[in-house]
């Protein structure tokens, strides 16, 4: 028989670890599916910056893992497996795990998204070969080299800040006609001596035989092609919500997200979604830890039978 939860939490990243404490903390039997390392996409930033409680920043291999604990410590079931699948089960969700089933009452959708590819030649090829979507744990590697970024927004430019402290000069590649990222990040951009801005310039091709030795780039203004010699290729293009499991469930907006309401309700009875996965997530940390929180409560409210506030309806934004 699977294992029966009041509270099933799919995801383990800032949204998914806060959902399941606040639903620990609230009394609810809770599962925390946290997969192969709980973090997610965060557990790759060297500094987040806007996270309350930490001035300086915070390194998301350090927060994940404070929330992680935190979690553990309220009382989550925390396992380190990923969700194969996921579908209804009376009144209630049954997921499939490479560990086994879990049933629960309620199911918070916290899966995060992916980082998407330029989808030119030479990617996938060079993918670990100087193509990299992690400047903390590839950085190091490119000592003195000029490294690219493709992109112009808040990963982008964090992680350009973080390669200048190791690259001869960082060359971001955005294909606009400015940066995108909040102002506190172009401000250090603009204004560092290690990195230059090319805009209104995409890459067509990852250059090199066994490593990557530079990109095929266009100028999109001039319709100018040319070659640009680096040591490294690193892409923060833009995410792809972890939306499989339950896409062919629920329609989903333009981006692919998931629509919810304030409470992070879906169009599906007992059904919640936080985090970058949901419409109109802003895609910061501290927004996604308040999604999960809001979850977490929504969920409590549902398995308690309480009524709704007038109006609450699922966004369709």
């Amino acid at each position: 028989m699977p294992d029966q939860f009041e509270v099933v939490v799919a995801g383990g990243g800032i949204a998914g670890l806060t959902a399941g404490l606040f639903s620990a903390r609230l009394g609810r039997t809770t599962l925390v599916l946290a997969g192969g390392v709980p973090g997610g996409l965060l557990l790759n930033i060297e500094r987040i910056e806007g996270f309350p409680g930490f001035p300086a920043g915070v390194p998301g291999y350090e927060l994940c893992p404070m929330a992680q604990e935190q979690a553990a410590e309220a009382g989550a079931d925390i396992r380190m497996t990923e969700v194969e699948g996921v579908e209804s089960a009376g009144d209630g969700w049954r997921l499939a795990t490479d560990d086994g089933d879990a049933e629960a009452r309620t199911l918070i959708l916290a899966t995060g998204a992916s980082l998407t590819g330029v989808g030119v030649p030479g990617e996938e090829r060079l993918k670990g070969r100087g193509v990299s979507h992690c400047a903390t744990c590839d950085g190091p590697l490119f000592q003195d080299r000029v490294i690219g970024v493709v992109g112009g927004g808040d990963s982008a430019l964090q992680e350009a800040l973080t390669l200048a402290g190791f690259a001869a000069e960082v060359v971001i590649l955005q294909r606009e006609e400015e940066l995108t990222a909040q102002a506190s990040y172009r401000t250090r951009v603009l204004d560092h001596p290690k990195i230059r801005i090319r805009y209104r310039t995409v890459v067509e091709e990852i250059l090199g035989e066994e490593t990557v030795t530079g990109a095929r780039t266009r100028d999109l203004a001039t319709g100018e092609g040319g070659e640009l010699e680096l040591g490294g290729v690193f892409v923060y293009v833009g995410l792809q919500p972890n939306t499989g499991a339950v896409e062919d469930r629920l329609a989903l907006d333009g981006e692919g997200r998931i629509p919810t309401d304030a409470w992070m309700r879906t169009e599906l009875s007992g059904l919640f979604a936080a985090g970058v996965l949901r419409s109109g997530s802003l895609c910061q940390a501290a927004s996604s830890a308040g999604d999960g929180a809001t979850a977490a409560k929504a969920a409590d409210r549902f398995l308690s039978g309480a009524s709704w506030p007038e109006g609450a309806a699922v966004s369709r934004s």
